[in-house]
């Protein structure tokens, strides 16, 4: 999946800019680059002449603080972000991640949040590098890079403050990802489905985090339970350190990396009136399906502990039971 591909690959370095033709190009502002997804005319465009153009979006500085309760992870903070906001609260603007907060946000954090920044509208969405940045890029990237923060008079449309202590497991209920719920209020919600991966939610601390949950257990009876790891540095590390295993023996199968489902490809299609809850990106319409099915968006935690239960479940309804 070319979205964890790039910057696993070190294709991707702080300061530079790239586009793609796909949305969820804004993935590598985790990197601190300026990263959009165009249209399949302006990438052309720009392969045969090396150039493009863009209006320079207006931003919005969301100020991070405090640290993550157990089991929230960026998949969390970005749909309670985009709860907060709405699918339109940064259309054509810039979301500019930092704040002392960012210490507590890893880079698989980082990647999911900017991954979904178009989900809240946004051009791109952006971290400060750190040394949390540094220490992913080296390593991994062989160029010189330059990094860029904003200026100290920056002017912002808005701030937005996101305490991390307060934000809960969140899920977004059908059909847009702004309709964010805490998994707690899921137990009514029965399902059919849970899909683990996607460029949004496939790197090995997604995987490790399904895994903690799935081990010794088995996902309900009727129930399909997909992982799909994002690269296959990814599907390797999940074999070498026994997630495979653990996945299989719970009961779920696992692919090779693949977009599969997420945009209504293969690997776990959903019939009229199926319901699933999947790490993807986005809950619209006939998105993974038939129009008459519904997709619950959410983390790896929160979706590995609903293939447990066969509802949407906070994981500390598993790890104490």
């Amino acid at each position: 999946i070319e979205h964890a591909l790039l910057p696993e690959k070190g294709l991707i370095a702080p300061g530079e800019a790239a586009i793609g033709a796909d949305s969820h190009t804004c993935t590598y502002g985790a990197l601190g680059a300026f990263s959009t997804g165009v249209g399949s005319t302006d990438m052309a465009a720009a392969m045969a002449t090396g150039g493009t153009w863009f209006k320079v979006p207006a931003a919005i500085k969301v100020n991070v603080t405090g640290k993550k309760q157990k089991w929230v992870s960026g998949k969390d903070v970005i749909l309670y972000l985009i709860g907060m906001i709405g699918v339109d609260g940064a259309l054509y603007q810039s979301l500019e991640f930092s704040g002392e907060g960012l210490a507590d946000l890893s880079m698989a954090d980082r990647l999911t949040i900017s991954n979904m920044a178009i989900e809240a509208g946004a051009k791109n969405g952006i971290f400060a590098v750190d040394d949390i940045t540094i220490g992913y890029v080296e390593g991994r990237c062989s160029r010189s890079w330059t990094a860029f923060a904003a200026d100290p008079d920056a002017e912002y449309v808005r701030t937005i403050d996101l305490d991390l202590s307060k934000i809960p497991c969140t899920v977004a209920w059908p059909h847009l990802p702004s309709n964010t719920h805490p998994a707690t209020e899921g137990k009514d919600i029965a399902i059919d489905q849970v899909v683990i991966g996607s460029c949004t939610n496939g790197n090995i601390e997604d995987m490790a985090a399904a895994a903690e949950i799935l081990k010794g257990r088995h996902i309900a009876s009727g129930l399909r339970g997909i992982v799909i790891p994002a690269t296959p540095k990814v599907y390797m590390e999940c074999v070498e350190r026994g997630y495979v295993k653990i996945f299989m023996d719970a009961g779920c199968i696992v692919s090779t990396p693949t977009c599969g489902p997420c945009l209504g490809g293969h690997m776990g299609i959903l019939a009229a009136g199926e319901r699933a809850v999947s790490t993807t990106n986005r809950n619209f319409v006939g998105r993974m399906g038939h129009t008459e099915s519904e997709v619950y968006l959410a983390s790896p935690a929160v979706a590995a502990a609903s293939a447990i239960t066969g509802h949407i479940s906070h994981p500390e309804e598993i790890m104490k039971g």
